[in-house]
């Protein structure tokens, strides 16, 4: 499967998707699934494995392509990008021997769209002081 297969979710559809924290509380499955994923985005080789990806042209890069921009060895560059993966971040695809990763535009706008703030909202407004 390549990257050109994957769906784009609309803005309508995000939305849908995941409401942002603002207009209703997080369920509890919803919390663990999104709690895996900014984990996995926690540390700063993996987040920077993910601009890497998505920055790549054609919006795939191989392993190979992964490896020279970082000062860590090849395996531990490797368990960075399972964690992405198993965080449904990136997805992979083996050809010969090597392989490519691309990022997961539903994911992103998972995550994006959790964290929208809502339109005229004033920082702050009703905080206890």
């Amino acid at each position: 499967m390549s990257n050109l297969e994957l769906p784009v979710l609309g803005q309508d559809e995000a939305v849908a998707c995941c409401s942002p924290m603002v207009r209703e509380p997080l369920g509890e499955a919803a919390a663990t699934d999104l709690a895996r994923m900014f984990k996995a985005l926690s540390d700063p080789v993996r987040l920077r494995l993910l601009s890497l990806i998505a920055s790549h042209e054609g919006g795939e890069a191989c392993v190979c392509d992964l490896t020279g921009p970082f000062d860590v060895s090849q395996p531990t560059i490797s368990h960075h990008l399972k964690v992405l993966r198993e965080a449904g971040l990136v997805d992979s695809e083996r050809r010969g021997t090597w392989v490519y990763y691309w990022v997961l535009p539903a994911a992103l706008a998972r995550l994006s769209s959790l964290l929208e703030a809502p339109t005229g909202a004033v920082p702050g407004a009703g905080a206890a002081r």
